[in-house]
């Protein structure tokens, strides 16, 4: 029996689990969850993780670990917490025979073949061809990332995209724009700053501000503005609150969502043709599950098919929702797997 270990590591929270490999599936044994800020020292907690293994159980051989943070020469730096993780280093510590270390978002493309019905939803059909794959997430932020076809099966190309400069479509997402980078005394506005679940929040606030008169959730607003310059954590959820709102029918919340879905689209348009993902175009992050039928919806459709001549090129790209919540658990043990080749 093969036992593979997979983990998901951040700044708050690591998660880490082993899997049995049964023919072509995997198993997942067993898995724990530990308050990353708790220890100093990674590989002790790799280590403790593995000793809670039943006496029967066989030592995983290989592994991959998620990490949220850039991947350069097999080490990372975690930014909030004093580790300073090395591949070779740490599979030494643990006891294994290979260890790999992933972005967190990168390797999802690992799972993404592999997924089941119950980890994804159809947004919209397509035709999937042989070639790349990608995904979109917009979460807290706005994740990419492209795999393309290798000798040995998928290569995962994190990416910092999300950072690229965001492009007005029509005028209204213009005059957002500068009020944004005024707002927040930018020097640019990135994609990622309109186009993720915080994005959702500076969206509704530019629709308050045009509003200019007040309205129910005025006060979360400003209160979640606020937390965010400051950089606290605890805030109102202003973009949860906007999409009950829109849901409710209120006018202004539900004009603030198509904007966003909007701009969605056209930047999941973008990232089709940059990638020409003929096999597939996902879409993941918190919003991926909670959204799901707005994201099936002609706000996000139809600005992400509007690419002129290119049209009918996206028109053929299947699109889907990553809706797992241990979808990273699972990509890093599907990687785990090609490491065993």
């Amino acid at each position: 029996m093969t036992t593979l270990l997979a983990g998901d590591i951040g700044g708050t929270k690591t998660l880490l689990a082993t899997y049995r490999l049964e023919g072509d599936q995997l198993v997942q044994l067993r898995s724990e969850r530990f308050v990353s800020a708790a220890w100093d020292d990674f590989s002790a907690l790799v280590r403790r993780f593995l000793a809670g293994a039943d006496a029967e159980s066989e030592p995983p051989s290989h592994g991959c670990l998620a990490i949220a943070g850039p991947v350069q020469d097999r080490r990372v730096r975690l930014t909030n917490l004093p580790w300073q993780l090395d591949e070779l280093e740490l599979a030494a510590a643990c006891g294994l025979q290979r260890l790999e270390l992933v972005n967190d978002f990168a390797v999802l493309i690992y799972g993404l073949p592999h997924l089941g019905e119950a980890q994804q939803a159809l947004v919209r059909q397509g035709v999937p061809q042989p070639g790349p794959l990608a995904i979109l997430g917009a979460g807290t932020g706005l994740g990419v990332a492209i795999g393309v076809p290798g000798p040995q099966g998928l290569i995962a190309l994190a990416s910092e995209a999300a950072h690229g400069e965001f492009a007005p479509r029509l005028e209204r997402e213009w005059r957002l724009k500068q009020w944004l980078q005024q707002d927040l005394a930018l020097e640019r506005v990135s994609i990622e700053r309109i186009v993720s679940g915080t994005g959702l929040g500076h969206v509704f606030r530019w629709f308050l501000h045009e509003a200019a008169s007040g309205h129910g959730l005025m006060a979360a607003a400003t209160a979640w503005a606020l937390a965010e310059r400051r950089g606290e954590a605890e805030r109102p959820d202003l973009p949860a609150l906007v999409a009950i709102a829109a849901a409710e029918g209120d006018p202004l919340a539900a004009a603030a969502l198509d904007l966003w879905l909007a701009a969605y689209g056209s930047v999941a348009g973008d990232l089709a043709l940059q990638s020409l993902c003929r096999g597939g175009l996902w879409l993941g992050g918190g919003t991926a599950a909670k959204l799901l039928n707005q994201l099936r919806s002609q706000a996000f459709l139809a600005p992400f098919a509007a690419k002129g001549r290119l049209t009918p090129v996206l028109e053929q790209i299947p699109l889907r929702a990553l809706i797992d919540p241990e979808a990273g658990l699972f990509s890093s043990a599907c990687r785990a797997r090609m490491l065993l080749g």
